[in-house]
């Protein structure tokens, strides 16, 4: 027995060795210096944060050795295993620890044992009335994970399996209809010399999902790796026909309830990808004066934060002077206006267009009441190019030129001299026009919001389109009363205000997406066989054209034969369909049994970054659609980690580059292999000189551990390699402890555990004391506590206190 005691007490020196070389510093987040940001970033401070990390990356100090590391030896598990079988656990422990040997095998094993299925509950002793689901965020087919998706998938599923609920974790993939439609356009040029309207539509799209089949599964080998227990049975792919049907029915009954109505309309138009985009994929460059910047399509940069001067020949005579950011789009003015209280222009009077030789009304109007009047003399108004001179328009019955088309280009509209040249082409030469004709009046720096498509870096252009949208008013509204009554928790509390105030100003959501990759929206344009009224259109929807048909006879009293039907060509945005996956991916509209037991969802994880994009509309359509919240608890963690992961700044690290290790040569490899422009390429290269020697293999457990160390929600995280790397020596640690235990009490151990945690009812009071030391030590109870409130965190630092 005095072995026994002597044996616990080197165990637990060891334990506490190591705990008091890398325990300190994993667990040191609780008093760093990175605090929370209550008060979310600003696109212009974003903006200037990046300029700041590029800059510091293109000057950082030469001398910098970066990451350093020694060559660990690798051993393979040599055993013979059968992929799927069990690993043999009696074999002699290697002397050093190697996560290739520690790792191998198992993966393999708990899948094929069904471990991660929700099937399995039924078999456990210790089985509860309980369930926990969760869905993963769906990720982009085009995409990989970095260490910043890994941060959202460490949460406790496995411990909520032991406390014997019904898990259901399940896995899924975005179709990511922009990002992906680009990506394969981009390897049909490099490859074909083919655009996508070279083909035909089914053609391009057999090329896409030729690609998504080659391509689209290494995310969900990288989410194996990781360890992540997902029931794999059900993953779940957006355009699957299941999912696809969802989306379908989604759509239909949404415009049967009226949410969902199509309308002519500014949208945010990007002429890079020749679409419409939602108000939220817009980010706003702040200038504080003259910039030119690169813009795709463009060899040389565009200058921009120049207010322009020009006048505007009054009839009779006389003249009024306009400024203008955008003169290309003087071209579709079609009036100006004057603040009421001036005296110095009659509404009477007309401007003369200087090209066109139109007459421009001169109207008054109140939104010149919000300018200083002795600034503000007068305004042009261009009706199809701007969002305030839209509403304008409305107000004063005006008509509505466009001079822009959908790719980029000067419309007919414009007259022989500018049709088909290029906007920003066509802005100097407009300028140049003017001063030939003497109206020119000078120009000066203006600082601007220069409004940026976030997924093509394409400055917008606001476009008049018809186009499909979704009223969000009062399910906005609702959005914000579940969260004000406590229906909907967020996490941390400080997102909630940001919350009510975007939802409580929330406008309609465009979902008209021009496209070819996604689900193509089911409504349909009627043609009546000798109908009289051809300009006006008339539409219905269905969730087949075999509905729609009957619909529409319904709808126009006709027979159904006498109807011609035009599927809408464009694609429904990716954010409506990935707004419907909490339910989706259970079966609905179906009331299939996943949907029965696991909606609505226990918890949801994600970045913050997605508070609008996704979970807001999350909320919308769930509630809408199902009557239910389709969760009860959002975690936001932060969307920076350190340095925000992205590939132009050369920090987004492959997990699987951590796990396995990578030489400096690959990582370099791979920014090449991307789609930067050259000076991304130059910080990127850059930035991976802090790995002179590459990555260095850390494996699973240890990066797994790196994540777990963290209390992530709504803190800026700064996950570094050195800090995974810290965590594989603290693995060694418990390797080398675990071995020295082994060798020293043999068999003894087993009856050891058992005696000191399971003493019998006679045990003396020694025995009961170690048993008492033991189970303080480990503090497994406080420990679960943590993890039943998602505490990953504070279940670490209270274990590792504990060895």
């Amino acid at each position: 027995m005095a072995v026994h005691v002597a044996s616990a007490r080197i165990w637990s020196r060891g334990l506490q060795k190591a705990w008091s070389t890398w325990g300190c510093r994993l667990c040191s987040q609780s008093s760093s210096s990175t605090q929370p940001s209550h008060h979310p970033r600003t696109q212009a401070e974003k903006a200037k944060r990046r300029q700041a990390r590029e800059k510091a990356i293109l000057s950082s100090d030469v001398n910098d050795p970066g990451l350093i590391w020694s060559d660990k030896e690798k051993i393979a598990y040599t055993a013979a295993l059968v992929p799927g079988e069990k690993k043999d656990t009696t074999l002699p422990f290697p002397q050093s620890y190697s996560p290739e040997y520690v790792e191998f095998g198992w993966y393999q094993w708990w899948e094929k044992q069904g471990f991660f299925s929700p099937q399995q509950h039924s078999k456990q002793p210790h089985a509860v009335d309980k369930y926990f689901s969760f869905c993963i965020p769906p990720l982009n087919v085009t995409g990989t994970l970095h260490l910043g998706h890994a941060l959202t998938y460490r949460r406790c599923f496995g411990s909520r399996r032991m406390q014997g609920y019904k898990v259901l974790w399940l896995p899924g993939c975005d179709h990511a209809g922009i990002a992906t439609q680009s990506v394969v356009e981009r390897k049909l040029m490099r490859e074909q010399g083919k655009c996508r309207r070279d083909y035909s539509r089914e053609e391009f799209l057999k090329q896409v999902w030729r690609w998504k089949n080659e391509k689209g599964d290494e995310i969900y080998h990288q989410l194996r790796k990781l360890g992540a227990s997902l029931d794999w049975s059900r993953a779940c792919f957006t355009m699957d026909p299941g999912f696809s049907s969802a989306v379908t029915e989604a759509f239909v009954r949404l415009c049967d309830s009226g949410l969902i109505y199509r309308s002519e309309g500014l949208v945010n138009w990007s002429c890079a990808l020749e679409s419409a985009i939602s108000d939220i994929e817009v980010d706003s460059k702040e200038l504080s004066g003259r910039t030119l910047l690169s813009v795709p399509g463009y060899q040389h940069k565009v200058e921009f934060g120049i207010m322009l001067t020009f006048a505007y020949p009054l009839e009779g005579q006389g003249e009024v002077a306009v400024s203008t950011t955008r003169p290309e789009t003087m071209l579709g003015d079609v009036a100006i206006a004057v603040h009421p209280d001036d005296p110095r222009y009659k509404v009477t009077l007309h401007g003369l267009h200087p090209f066109t030789e139109r007459l421009l009304p001169i109207v008054t109007d109140s939104m010149l009441l919000t300018f200083n009047f002795a600034f503000i003399c007068a305004v042009k108004v261009t009706p199809a190019h701007d969002h305030t001179d839209f509403l304008l328009s409305q107000r004063h019955s005006l008509p509505r030129l466009t001079v822009i088309g959908g790719d980029g280009t000067m419309t007919s509209d414009c007259g022989q001299w500018l049709e088909g040249v290029k906007r920003f082409d066509a802005r100097e030469c407009v300028i140049t026009a003017l001063m030939e004709r003497k109206l020119f009046r000078g120009k000066k720096d203006h600082p601007m919001s220069l409004p940026i498509c976030s997924r093509s870096g394409d400055v917008i252009e606001p476009l008049l389109k018809k186009q499909w949208f979704v009223r969000c008013q009062e399910m906005g509204r609702k959005a914000v009363q579940a969260v004000e009554e406590g229906d909907l928790q967020i996490i941390p509390h400080f997102y909630t205000k940001m919350w009510k105030s975007w939802l409580s100003n929330i406008s309609d959501w465009c979902i008209s997406r021009q496209l070819w990759w996604g689900h193509q929206i089911p409504a349909y344009r009627v043609t009546v066989e000798n109908s009289k009224d051809t300009e006006e259109e008339q539409w219905v929807w269905g969730r087949s054209a075999a509905e729609a048909r009957q619909r529409a006879a319904v709808k126009f009293g006709v027979n159904p034969d006498a109807i011609t039907l035009t599927q809408d060509p464009d694609v429904l945005d990716t954010w409506f369909s990935s707004g419907l996956f909490p339910f989706a991916m259970l079966g609905w509209p179906q009331q299939t049994e996943d949907l029965k037991q696991f909606y609505p969802n226990s918890v949801l994880e994600t970045g913050s970054d997605l508070i609008f994009f996704w979970v807001a509309r999350m909320v919308m359509l769930g509630r809408e659609l199902t009557g239910q919240l389709p969760f009860k608890q959002v975690l936001f963690h932060s969307d920076k980690y350190g340095r925000k992961m992205s590939k132009s700044l050369g920090n987004v690290i492959d997990p699987l580059d951590v796990i396995s290790g990578v030489s400096l040569e690959r990582l370099q490899g791979k920014v090449r292999e991307g789609n930067l422009d050259p000076r991304e390429s130059v910080v990127a290269m850059e930035a991976q000189k802090d790995f002179p020697k590459g990555i260095p293999e850390c494996g699973t457990d240890a990066l797994r551990f790196a994540l777990c160390s963290y209390k992530a929600q709504g803190e800026d995280i700064s996950l570094s390699v050195s800090h995974v790397l810290s965590c594989r020596h603290f693995c060694n640690k418990m390797w080398q402890t675990v071995r020295f235990t082994l060798a020293t009490l043999h068999d003894a151990i087993f009856f050891f555990c058992i005696v000191t945690l399971f003493p019998p009812p006679n045990c003396d009071a020694k025995k009961k004391k170690i048993k008492k030391k033991i189970s303080f030590l480990i503090n497994l109870q406080k420990c679960q506590q943590f993890c039943v409130f998602l505490s990953i965190w504070g279940a670490v630092c209270t274990l590792m206190k504990g060895v």
